[in-house]
């Protein structure tokens, strides 16, 4: 069979064109599949309670939604159920939405489901649903019950069962520790969880909480909680209960001794360091008295309290004074009554002056005396002063004329 030039050429056309068309066909189809933007999200759910998967579609052009589980199983295909697990059901169903709820989540549950759009070439979207599981109450266990200040003691905490695996913080009263953490993987990917906390403690820390914290996602506010006892040996402090003041010859001395521990001391008892005691000291358990002193007694008397933790002292230094020491000794003087004297002193100094100045001004005046009486009729210097002389007897004469 023979081809003409002109025939070829109008088979190569024919091939351009057709290619052409499957060409822009294709490019249409795939723009029109990147317009339809496939989402969806992960999912972290505790066991026991529902999650929801949401299949989103952005232009849909009546495309088919589809949701399938871990195993390419169909769960929904638009808004039917093939599959027989009445714990999926439908929540919304639209154009752009495929959602849908699984209740009562297990861990088998767990995995990754398909978000399906029936476009050429399909699409697909994947939600992973991650189950959690709580652990359960923590465990708080100490090594000993009661420890002496001074020695360390270990406390552990273990979170059961849990996914994932949990973490544990320490808590001593308002500080926080750090203790020893180790990890179990058990049955079906659960770990268990124990930490160690060491403590060094004295007496300070008797009754002090301390807490172990468990954080986990699936769980708040989950902790265990132990009270410190620790023993202490006796605090002791001795008091001079008479007299208040100085200790003076012929004078009576009477101590007490306060002594404080866990356990409580079981035992106190009063020596004198270097020396006995005087024949005639009364010691009535943490009492000690003394009557009639003198210099002889002066010494260092010492209270020993003892529990079973150990023993602690403390000392008083007896010094006898002269009988008659401290009488001659100036009194205290109250600088605030001596201020208030003076204050109240100058006040009136102060009010007196204010009435004399207020008197010579009311009486202030020119006062005239009756020896210059004729001096301002005078001539000369020497005639005032002669009238001046005068002056009583020339009035004795007026007046004697003017009777």
């Amino acid at each position: 069979m023979a081809i003409t030039g002109n025939g070829s050429l109008t088979i190569y056309l024919s091939v351009f064109v057709i290619s052409a068309a499957f060409l822009l066909k294709g490019a249409a189809e795939t723009l029109s599949v990147e317009g339809q933007n496939l989402g969806t999200d992960n999912v972290s759910v505790i066991e026991g309670e529902m999650a929801t998967i949401s299949c989103r579609v952005k232009n849909n052009d009546d495309s088919v939604i589809q949701l399938l589980n871990p195993n390419r199983q169909t769960i929904y295909f638009r808004d039917v159920r093939p599959l027989k697990d009445s714990r999926f059901q439908l929540v919304n169903f639209s154009d752009n939405e495929l959602r849908v709820s699984l209740s009562n989540v297990s861990l088998s549950d767990e995995g990754r489901y398909v978000c399906q759009l029936y476009t050429d070439p399909p699409q697909e979207a994947y939600a992973d649903i991650t189950v959690l599981v709580p652990p359960g109450i923590p465990i708080m266990d100490s090594r000993e019950d009661v420890v002496s200040e001074g020695n360390e003691t270990e406390l552990t905490c273990t979170a059961m069962v849990s996914k994932p695996a949990a973490s544990i913080r320490w808590m001593k009263g308002e500080q926080e520790l750090t203790g020893e953490m180790t990890v179990d993987e058990t049955y079906d990917r659960m770990f268990t969880v124990t930490s160690r906390l060491r403590l060094t403690v004295s007496k300070e820390d008797d009754g002090e909480p301390v807490s172990c914290i468990i954080d986990h996602p699936a769980v708040k506010d989950l902790r265990a909680q132990r009270y410190l006892e620790v023993l202490y040996q006796p605090e002791v402090k001795i008091v001079q209960a008479f007299p208040e003041g100085l200790t003076r010859e012929g004078e009576n001395l009477e101590l007490t001794c306060i002594a404080k521990g866990k356990p409580q001391p079981h035992q106190i008892s009063w020596l004198r360091v270097d020396d006995d005691v005087p024949s005639h000291t009364v010691i009535t358990g943490s009492d000690l008295f003394i009557e009639n002193l003198n210099k002889s007694y002066n010494g260092t008397y010492r209270c020993v309290a003892s529990n079973t933790v150990g023993d602690a002292y403390d000392d008083y230094i007896l010094f006898v004074h002269d009988s008659r020491a401290g009488e001659g000794a100036p009194q205290k003087i109250d600088h605030a009554v001596i201020g208030g004297v003076v204050a109240v002193v100058m006040f009136a100094i102060l009010c007196a002056l204010i009435v004399l100045g207020r008197y010579f001004a009311r009486h202030k005046g020119t006062y005239f005396t009756h020896e210059a009486k004729g001096a301002d009729d005078a001539a000369d210097a020497d005639t005032a002063i002669i009238n001046a002389e005068g002056g009583h007897n020339n009035t004795e004469e007026k007046k004697e004329y003017y009777i």
